[in-house]
């Protein structure tokens, strides 16, 4: 959802105040081999999670998941450790991408290619796009699960009106509004700017509509000098225009995206829009009043850019969750896990459970679930956004080891401060490609 990985799980609330510790071994109670299983401790997640390995352990006597739930910092540490150690869980909870390279680099995670190719109907049911974080190097070494979190582009349809403007169907549109709300005394857009994901959000999107999917694909692939790309040069030149003609909010750098700020400037009308992840709608449902049930705020995907090669259906942010398969668990284990894959993740009641929390879950056809609820034209445009997405990129962040996602939001923050120009953005991301 273009965050870092404690970040996005505590803006989507995948990670919350708990009990740090964690229940080992909870839900496993019969004899033979046990299976364990890490994953994040707190609302909304722990709880279908806890629940759907339950049901399991309840139909699979003789193959028990033993889980234990750790909070989202220290998760990171504990999971990183007990890997290198040779010492992973048998099921390994994760984001993809980055990470998940660094595993299969190290030999840690099972290929799990052929697994799929003989159950084909475990992989049809999911969302395509869903496994492009779980890809490396063609192969698939984790199963997409739980649910789908895009960017969203939010605006406050209550101050479009009082300007008598329409939502942007391009982006020579977003410069026109620019100017207009402007001219009204109304941030054009809000931004969190101090947290650094937040304006990468930006640029996910600027180099995916100029240039396509494939000129951030050659970065992760750690093609040389691909952030030299014309697109990605007009992207980030793009950026800075986009700053200079006073787009976001004054102050914008100094604002963090953890204290919710920038959602409360969108939802009282000191902003008319935001580019956000689609957990923002949660937030401003319960901290907006009446903003959201009123029908104030309003969505879209972000605009086609006026003759950029990028498809407009195709969007950015987490297209789930990973669960990969230690290498070093024995072979029971590793099958009590391919059971639970096959037959425990993601059968109706899990799906129900995540739609419960805001959550659309990442299985071709859940938006049946959604009817009645109180947000199921949210949840119907997230549905339709994330099946229809012919690529849906994994944020950049996620997407890159840790060390050049570092590398990458210092240099962000430095080109959203106009302090480095887009060609040194550039040469200093090149310089991290592969590492």
């Amino acid at each position: 959802m273009g965050l870092p990985l404690g970040a996005a799980l505590a803006a989507c609330g995948t990670s919350g105040p708990a009990p740090s510790g964690g229940g080992a071994g909870a839900g496993a109670s019969g004899s033979g081999t046990k299976a364990t299983y890490w994953f994040l401790q707190g609302p909304p997640g722990e709880a279908p999670r806890t629940a759907a390995v339950k049901r399991f352990n309840q139909a699979n006597p003789n193959g028990q998941i033993a889980i234990t739930t750790i909070q989202n910092d220290a998760y990171k540490t504990k999971i990183k450790t007990a890997i290198g150690a040779g010492q992973a869980p048998t099921i390994i909870w994760g984001w993809g991408g980055g990470g998940l390279r660094s595993y299969v680099q190290a030999g840690q995670v099972e290929d799990l290619t052929s697994w799929f190719d003989q159950n084909a109907a475990v992989k049809d049911r999911l969302f395509p796009s869903s496994f492009g974080a779980a890809t490396i190097d063609g192969k698939i070494y984790a199963m997409p699960c739980e649910t789908v979190q895009p960017i969203v582009l939010f605006y406050n349809k209550k101050v479009f009106e009082q300007v008598g403007v329409q939502p942007p169907q391009s982006y020579g549109d977003i410069l026109d509004l620019v100017k207009k709300f402007n001219a009204k005394g109304i941030a054009p857009f809000s931004l969190g700017g101090q947290s650094r994901w937040t304006n990468m959000m930006w640029l996910e999107f600027l180099f995916d509509r100029i240039g396509g999917s494939e000129v951030f694909q050659a970065v992760f692939d750690g093609e040389k000098d691909a952030w030299n790309n014309p697109a990605s040069i007009e992207g980030l030149t793009k950026m800075q225009e986009l700053i200079k003609a006073n787009a976001f909010v004054k102050g914008f750098s100094s604002i963090t995206a953890d204290s919710n700020a920038d959602q409360a400037l969108l939802y009282t009308g000191k902003a008319a829009m935001m580019l956000h992840g689609s957990w923002s709608y949660g937030i401003q449902q319960a901290q907006g009043g009446d903003f959201v049930p009123s029908g104030g705020l309003g969505w879209m995907n972000f605009p086609p850019v006026d003759g950029g090669k990028g498809d407009p259906s195709d969007t950015v942010g987490n297209p789930g969750q990973y669960l990969s398969i230690s290498s070093k668990a024995s072979p029971e284990q590793k099958e009590i896990a391919k059971k639970f894959f096959a037959n425990g993740l993601l059968d109706d009641q899990e799906q129900k459970d995540w739609v419960g929390t805001g959550g659309v879950p990442i299985v071709k056809g859940s938006d049946k679930l959604f009817a009645g609820s109180k947000d199921a034209e949210f949840l119907n445009f997230i549905y339709g956004v994330a099946s229809n997405a012919k690529v849906f990129a994994q944020s950049w962040d996620q997407a890159l080891s840790p060390t050049a996602a570092e590398v990458l939001l210092d240099n962000i923050a430095k080109l959203f401060q106009l302090s480095i120009s887009p060609q040194q953005f550039a040469t200093n991301m090149n310089a991290v490609i592969g590492k």
